[in-house]
């Protein structure tokens, strides 16, 4: 058998960045062949991942890169916010969105396959994976294409739990990011009234006038506030017709107007955003760790 020294263990594990008896085992059974460990260990991380896939990731980050006339908002998630916030996993989200706002991939599954430092994106998450020991999985993401007289805006709270990134006419990166700030507080569904789906607008009417008529007003008023009430609807969510949060004497298109410009598209991520989370007790997450 091979000997094994401290110098190997440390390479190997400053290259994958698992643990020191992890490096060891996989260099002890490869005969010290450097290149073997490496794959068997990233055969051990995708067997690890897929036993980890039943599992649910809400916890991460959103990021947004920028190059050159393309923007991409990206969300990553994990398990815990403890592995959100670790340095290993910060660095996964920026190598990550880097890559596809460079390479502009079509969905998921494209963006899985670009090639990384680590072979492609799809190793590089199970690496993470690895050296968590937390499901960790690309999301979603969005890329934005702009023409040279437009401008992008972005915005990150409380470190990427929430990311908005809008896209401007005219105006100035700086009016682009305060609409991007207010589209963080706001979270407005729709750029304007147009895109709000008819169904929808008349499902609301219809609410609205059943409400009106339970408040005992006369019919041919209720028209008039159903009119009313609607249009304070559209406000609440669309994003041109919100109060602007700097200042709510105009709304966000007004403000945007008077610095020249116009909004062409904006996008928000809240990270876990409609994921259901798994309820579990403590003694169930210590027997979950225990079994892994």
């Amino acid at each position: 058998m091979a000997k094994i020294s401290a110098s190997q263990v440390m390479d190997l594990r400053k290259k994958t960045g698992v643990g020191m008896m992890d490096a060891k085992k996989a260099l002890v059974a490869t005969e010290g062949d450097f290149d073997k460990a490496i794959e068997v260990l990233r055969e051990k991380g995708v067997a690890k991942a897929e036993k980890k896939s039943g599992r649910v990731a809400a916890n991460g980050l959103t990021t947004i890169a920028v190059k050159d006339n393309t923007a991409a908002i990206v969300e990553i998630n994990s398990e815990t916010d403890f592995v959100a916030t670790s340095d290993p996993f910060k660095a996964l989200v920026s190598r990550v969105s880097d890559a596809i706002v460079a390479n502009k991939p079509a969905d998921v599954d494209a963006a899985l396959a670009l090639k990384t430092d680590k072979g492609t994106v799809k190793d590089d998450l199970i690496e993470i994976t690895q050296v968590t020991g937390e499901k960790v999985t690309l999301r979603r993401f969005a890329i934005l294409d702009k023409n040279d007289d437009e401008v992008f805006g972005s915005y990150l709270h409380n470190g990427g739990l929430i990311g908005a990134l809008v896209q401007l006419k005219g105006a100035d990166e700086e009016t682009a990011k305060d609409v991007a700030m207010h589209v963080a507080a706001t979270n407005p569904e729709f750029l304007n009234k147009d895109e709000v789906p008819a169904d929808r607008l008349a499902h609301e009417k219809e609410v609205l006038t059943q409400e009106a008529l339970n408040e005992g007003k006369p019919e041919k008023i209720v028209e008039k506030m159903v009119e009313g009430r609607l249009h304070k609807f559209l406000a609440e969510i669309c994003l041109e017709d919100q109060e602007f949060v700097k200042d709510p004497d105009q709304t966000v298109s007004q403000y945007v107007a008077s610095k020249n410009g116009s909004i062409v598209k904006f996008v928000r991520y809240e990270v876990g955003e409609g994921i259901e989370k798994k309820q579990e007790s403590f003694e169930d997450e210590v027997r979950d760790q225990l079994n892994n």
